[in-house]
């Protein structure tokens, strides 16, 4: 019971600083009118960006209530109730723990018309910016549209693991970046659609890290 009950605290706390870091930064966003107009045209839509740099993109769609994906490790546990306080529906699993099921969660979300599941592609243990199968895989079976996405701070720390996980630090500036939708069929080459999602994604890390130096 006190343990529950310190951890319930600890889940305040870093629900608290979270979003005094990312509120208090200044946001240049582009490219988020994209998923609207999907919305509107009855789609559904993968959001995907680094594990290493998710936290700009679960910021920023928080208050739409759209699905997310967390593992079952420890560390998954805090964002994913961290993540509920703020708005996301979580779905839990990963490669190694309830993956299959978890899957197949996402593929019914997302042969609703109209519905969000964003997601790393190299989570929940990497390795890092090499994406799984699971994303190409829900896309190309249920024609869901992929939105490249990925954001960085002007302050930021950096705590390093599998990955550099970045957090933003207060009173810094944010560029926030949604890239051109990826559809990929199921007639397509999966390790193409793999090369093609890392890429844009290394391209569009690329530009946000040029845009927080200037």
């Amino acid at each position: 019971m006190i343990k529950n009950v310190f951890y319930t605290i600890k889940v305040i706390i870093v629900t608290w600083l979270i979003r005094f870091f990312y509120k208090t930064n200044h946001w240049n966003i582009q490219g988020l009118e994209q998923i609207d107009e999907l919305l509107k045209e009855g789609r559904s839509i993968i959001v995907a960006s680094w594990h290493g740099q998710l936290l700009p993109t679960f910021m920023n769609l928080a208050k739409y209530g759209y699905y997310g994906l967390a593992g079952m490790h420890k560390d998954a546990e805090l964002i994913s109730q961290f993540g509920e306080r703020i708005g996301w529906k979580l779905l839990r699993g990963s490669s190694s723990d309830r993956g299959k099921e978890v899957y197949l969660e996402m593929v019914k979300v997302l042969e609703t018309p109209g519905s969000v599941v964003a997601l790393t592609p190299d989570g929940p243990k990497g390795p890092a910016r090499i994406p799984k199968p699971g994303v190409i895989r829900a896309a190309q079976k249920t024609g869901a549209v992929i939105i490249p996405a990925m954001g960085q701070s002007t302050k930021h720390w950096g705590f390093t693991n599998w990955d550099t996980f970045y957090i933003a630090k207060p009173f810094g500036r944010i560029e926030m970046i949604y890239g051109e939708p990826l559809y990929f069929s199921e007639d397509d080459d999966f390790k193409s659609c793999a090369e093609t999602l890392r890429e844009t994604l290394n391209a569009l890390a690329e530009t946000v890290d040029n845009s927080i130096k200037t």
